[in-house]
Protein backbone atom coordinates (compact mmCIF):
# COMPACT_ATOMS: atom_id res chain seq x y z
CA UNK A 1 0.00 0.00 0.00
CA UNK A 2 1.52 3.57 -0.92
CA UNK A 3 0.20 7.01 -0.03
CA UNK A 4 0.02 9.68 -3.02
CA UNK A 5 -0.27 12.92 -1.90
CA UNK A 6 -2.03 15.18 -4.60
CA UNK A 7 -2.84 18.38 -5.35
CA UNK A 8 -5.34 19.76 -7.72
CA UNK A 9 -6.30 23.12 -9.06
CA UNK A 10 -9.61 23.54 -9.84
CA UNK A 11 -11.03 25.94 -12.32
CA UNK A 12 -13.44 28.80 -11.69
CA UNK A 13 -16.35 26.83 -13.82
CA UNK A 14 -15.46 24.26 -11.16
CA UNK A 15 -15.62 26.13 -7.67
CA UNK A 16 -18.07 26.66 -5.48
CA UNK A 17 -20.02 30.16 -7.18
CA UNK A 18 -20.42 32.90 -4.41
CA UNK A 19 -21.86 36.02 -5.11
CA UNK A 20 -19.11 38.76 -5.49
CA UNK A 21 -21.29 41.30 -3.06
CA UNK A 22 -20.55 38.62 0.04
CA UNK A 23 -17.65 36.32 -1.16
CA UNK A 24 -15.46 36.11 2.20
CA UNK A 25 -12.01 37.03 0.12
CA UNK A 26 -9.10 37.27 2.49
CA UNK A 27 -11.13 36.29 5.68
CA UNK A 28 -11.23 32.66 4.08
CA UNK A 29 -7.89 30.96 4.83
CA UNK A 30 -8.54 27.47 4.28
CA UNK A 31 -11.53 24.42 4.69
CA UNK A 32 -10.38 21.01 6.31
CA UNK A 33 -13.21 18.66 5.37
CA UNK A 34 -13.51 16.12 7.84
CA UNK A 35 -16.31 13.89 7.23
CA UNK A 36 -18.95 13.23 4.58
CA UNK A 37 -21.51 11.43 3.91
CA UNK A 38 -23.87 11.62 0.51
CA UNK A 39 -27.25 11.00 -0.45
CA UNK A 40 -28.01 10.24 -3.90
CA UNK A 41 -31.73 9.29 -3.37
CA UNK A 42 -31.62 12.83 -2.32
CA UNK A 43 -29.05 14.78 -4.43
CA UNK A 44 -27.80 16.02 -1.05
CA UNK A 45 -24.18 15.95 0.67
CA UNK A 46 -23.57 16.32 4.28
CA UNK A 47 -20.60 16.86 5.43
CA UNK A 48 -18.11 18.23 8.31
CA UNK A 49 -15.62 20.77 8.09
CA UNK A 50 -12.71 22.57 10.23
CA UNK A 51 -12.58 26.02 8.67
CA UNK A 52 -9.75 28.79 9.39
CA UNK A 53 -11.30 32.31 8.73
CA UNK A 54 -14.16 34.62 9.94
CA UNK A 55 -17.34 32.80 11.11
CA UNK A 56 -19.47 35.96 10.42
CA UNK A 57 -18.01 36.39 6.64
CA UNK A 58 -18.13 32.75 6.08
CA UNK A 59 -21.87 32.48 7.27
CA UNK A 60 -22.82 35.45 4.85
CA UNK A 61 -21.46 33.48 1.98
CA UNK A 62 -22.83 29.87 2.93
CA UNK A 63 -26.44 31.89 2.97
CA UNK A 64 -25.59 33.17 -0.41
CA UNK A 65 -24.90 30.01 -2.06
CA UNK A 66 -27.94 28.59 -3.75
CA UNK A 67 -26.97 24.75 -3.40
CA UNK A 68 -26.54 25.07 -0.12
CA UNK A 69 -29.77 23.78 1.73
CA UNK A 70 -28.85 24.50 5.58
CA UNK A 71 -25.70 24.64 7.66
CA UNK A 72 -24.53 24.89 11.36
CA UNK A 73 -21.62 26.68 12.53
CA UNK A 74 -19.65 26.59 15.83
CA UNK A 75 -16.46 28.34 16.62
CA UNK A 76 -13.67 26.80 17.94
CA UNK A 77 -11.77 30.16 18.90
CA UNK A 78 -11.27 33.73 16.94
CA UNK A 79 -10.03 32.42 13.63
CA UNK A 80 -11.41 28.43 13.52
CA UNK A 81 -14.56 27.55 13.46
CA UNK A 82 -16.55 23.69 12.61
CA UNK A 83 -19.06 23.85 9.87
CA UNK A 84 -21.62 21.38 9.50
CA UNK A 85 -23.64 21.39 5.88
CA UNK A 86 -25.77 20.13 3.50
CA UNK A 87 -25.82 21.43 0.09
CA UNK A 88 -26.64 19.65 -2.63
CA UNK A 89 -24.67 17.80 -4.82
CA UNK A 90 -22.95 19.37 -7.95
CA UNK A 91 -22.20 17.72 -11.09
CA UNK A 92 -18.88 20.25 -10.86
CA UNK A 93 -18.06 18.45 -7.77
CA UNK A 94 -19.00 14.56 -9.43
CA UNK A 95 -16.24 15.20 -12.18
CA UNK A 96 -12.90 15.42 -10.12
CA UNK A 97 -14.33 13.15 -7.63
CA UNK A 98 -15.12 10.42 -10.11
CA UNK A 99 -11.80 9.81 -10.73
CA UNK A 100 -11.63 7.84 -7.18
CA UNK A 101 -14.85 6.34 -8.56
CA UNK A 102 -14.42 2.63 -8.66
CA UNK A 103 -11.23 2.41 -7.40
CA UNK A 104 -9.63 0.41 -4.57
CA UNK A 105 -8.35 3.33 -2.99
CA UNK A 106 -8.93 5.29 0.25
CA UNK A 107 -9.22 8.85 0.69
CA UNK A 108 -7.77 9.85 4.26
CA UNK A 109 -9.27 13.07 5.66
CA UNK A 110 -8.75 15.61 5.82
CA UNK A 111 -9.36 17.19 2.19
CA UNK A 112 -7.88 20.60 2.54
CA UNK A 113 -9.40 23.30 0.26
CA UNK A 114 -7.79 26.80 -0.42
CA UNK A 115 -9.21 29.85 -1.54
CA UNK A 116 -7.49 29.84 -4.32
CA UNK A 117 -9.09 26.63 -6.07
CA UNK A 118 -6.81 24.46 -4.36
CA UNK A 119 -7.70 21.21 -2.89
CA UNK A 120 -4.91 18.82 -1.18
CA UNK A 121 -5.80 15.10 -1.07
CA UNK A 122 -3.95 12.28 0.39
CA UNK A 123 -5.05 8.55 -0.87
CA UNK A 124 -4.54 5.41 -0.20
CA UNK A 125 -3.87 1.82 -2.66
CA UNK A 126 -1.54 -0.08 -4.67
CA UNK A 127 0.89 1.98 -6.65
CA UNK A 128 -1.33 0.88 -10.62
CA UNK A 129 -4.73 2.15 -8.73
CA UNK A 130 -2.76 5.31 -7.12
CA UNK A 131 -1.85 5.71 -10.75
CA UNK A 132 -4.96 5.47 -12.45
CA UNK A 133 -6.17 8.07 -10.08
CA UNK A 134 -4.25 10.74 -11.19
CA UNK A 135 -4.82 10.00 -14.75
CA UNK A 136 -8.41 9.96 -14.63
CA UNK A 137 -8.52 13.55 -13.40
CA UNK A 138 -10.86 15.53 -15.51
CA UNK A 139 -8.11 17.83 -18.21
CA UNK A 140 -9.36 20.74 -17.35
CA UNK A 141 -7.84 20.19 -13.66
CA UNK A 142 -4.55 20.98 -13.09
CA UNK A 143 -2.41 18.24 -10.93
CA UNK A 144 0.19 17.79 -9.07
CA UNK A 145 1.46 14.75 -7.10
CA UNK A 146 3.03 15.90 -4.15
CA UNK A 147 4.81 12.44 -2.64
CA UNK A 148 4.03 8.78 -3.01
CA UNK A 149 5.12 7.20 -0.10
CA UNK A 150 4.42 4.40 2.31
CA UNK A 151 1.76 6.14 4.90
CA UNK A 152 3.79 6.37 8.36
CA UNK A 153 1.76 9.81 9.36
CA UNK A 154 -0.37 10.22 12.06
CA UNK A 155 -3.73 11.73 10.68
CA UNK A 156 -4.20 15.48 12.42
CA UNK A 157 -6.49 18.82 11.69
CA UNK A 158 -4.55 21.87 11.16
CA UNK A 159 -6.89 24.43 11.01
CA UNK A 160 -7.62 24.93 14.75
CA UNK A 161 -3.77 24.91 15.45
CA UNK A 162 -2.62 27.65 13.59
CA UNK A 163 -4.38 31.56 13.17
CA UNK A 164 -4.88 33.14 10.10
CA UNK A 165 -1.88 35.30 10.58
CA UNK A 166 0.19 32.00 11.23
CA UNK A 167 -0.73 30.64 7.97
CA UNK A 168 -0.05 33.94 6.13
CA UNK A 169 3.19 33.91 7.34
CA UNK A 170 4.14 30.41 6.58
CA UNK A 171 2.88 30.68 3.53
CA UNK A 172 4.58 33.69 2.30
CA UNK A 173 7.81 32.17 3.69
CA UNK A 174 7.57 29.23 2.06
CA UNK A 175 6.70 31.30 -1.25
CA UNK A 176 9.44 33.51 -1.15
CA UNK A 177 11.95 30.20 -0.31
CA UNK A 178 12.78 30.85 3.23
CA UNK A 179 12.35 27.09 4.05
CA UNK A 180 15.00 26.20 0.71
CA UNK A 181 18.10 24.78 0.92
CA UNK A 182 19.73 26.47 0.64
CA UNK A 183 17.31 29.63 1.38
CA UNK A 184 16.39 32.09 -1.53
CA UNK A 185 14.84 34.25 1.22
CA UNK A 186 16.25 35.82 4.60
CA UNK A 187 13.73 36.46 7.45
CA UNK A 188 13.94 40.00 5.80
CA UNK A 189 11.79 39.37 3.03
CA UNK A 190 9.34 37.53 4.53
CA UNK A 191 9.34 40.47 7.00
CA UNK A 192 8.79 43.33 4.40
CA UNK A 193 5.90 40.94 2.50
CA UNK A 194 3.93 40.79 5.36
CA UNK A 195 4.53 44.18 6.30
CA UNK A 196 5.88 43.76 9.58
CA UNK A 197 8.62 43.78 11.73
CA UNK A 198 11.25 40.87 11.47
CA UNK A 199 10.67 40.18 15.31
CA UNK A 200 6.84 39.97 14.25
CA UNK A 201 7.49 37.78 11.49
CA UNK A 202 10.32 35.81 13.57
CA UNK A 203 7.47 35.36 16.15
CA UNK A 204 4.87 34.58 13.53
CA UNK A 205 6.88 31.37 11.89
CA UNK A 206 7.91 29.81 15.53
CA UNK A 207 4.58 29.49 16.71
CA UNK A 208 3.15 28.21 13.36
CA UNK A 209 6.36 25.51 12.99
CA UNK A 210 5.46 24.08 16.41
CA UNK A 211 1.83 23.69 15.85
CA UNK A 212 2.89 21.99 12.54
CA UNK A 213 5.92 19.81 14.16
CA UNK A 214 2.82 19.11 17.20
CA UNK A 215 0.90 18.13 14.62
CA UNK A 216 2.54 15.64 13.25
CA UNK A 217 4.11 14.22 16.40
CA UNK A 218 1.87 14.41 19.23
CA UNK A 219 -1.70 12.46 18.94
Amino acid sequence: MKSLDVTIRLPPEMQLSVPERVAPGDAFEREELLSWHTHEDEGVEYFLSLVAGDIESLRAALAAVEEVRWFDLAPVDDDAFYAYVAMDLRPEDEAWRSAMDGRRVVVVPPIVFGPDGAVALTVLGDPEELRQVVADFPEQVEVEVERVSDHRRLAGSLAGRLTMRQFEAIGTARELGYYEVPREADLAAVADELDCTQSTASALLRKAERALVDAALVR
